[in-house]
């Protein structure tokens, strides 16, 4: 399980870093003006979205990929533990496990 976790932050912590030297190398955008917010929810609202930009080389989707796999390293963490106990016969922890499980997965698409 140890594994499982390390290798999902570096994968998404490579990943949000092949977004940072796109966006400083690549994109060449003029400074930002940081008199006005300019909010970007609209165009990274929606994960195939994201993953269009990401495809087109767009900076900002890369980096949120790379913030997606963060997020989903230690759900993918707790569902292999669901699946370790399931497989050792202890139901107590598998029914803990997916109660956890189910709780993130609730908050990750219904929370507010």
């Amino acid at each position: 399980m140890g594994r499982l976790l390390k290798a999902g932050v570096f994968i998404a912590a490579g990943v949000m870093l092949a977004g940072g030297i796109v966006y400083l190398f690549v994109e060449r955008q003029p400074p930002p003006d940081y008199t006005e917010f300019h909010s970007d929810a609209a165009v990274l609202g929606s994960i195939s979205h994201i993953f269009r930009l990401a495809l087109r080389g767009n900076a900002a989707a890369i980096i949120q990929i790379g913030t997606l796999l963060m997020i989903a390293t230690p759900v993918a963490r707790v569902a292999f533990a669901a699946y370790a106990y399931l497989r050792s016969h202890d139901r107590m922890y598998v029914v803990i496990s997916s109660i956890v499980l189910v709780l993130l997965l609730y908050g990750i698409f219904f929370g507010t």
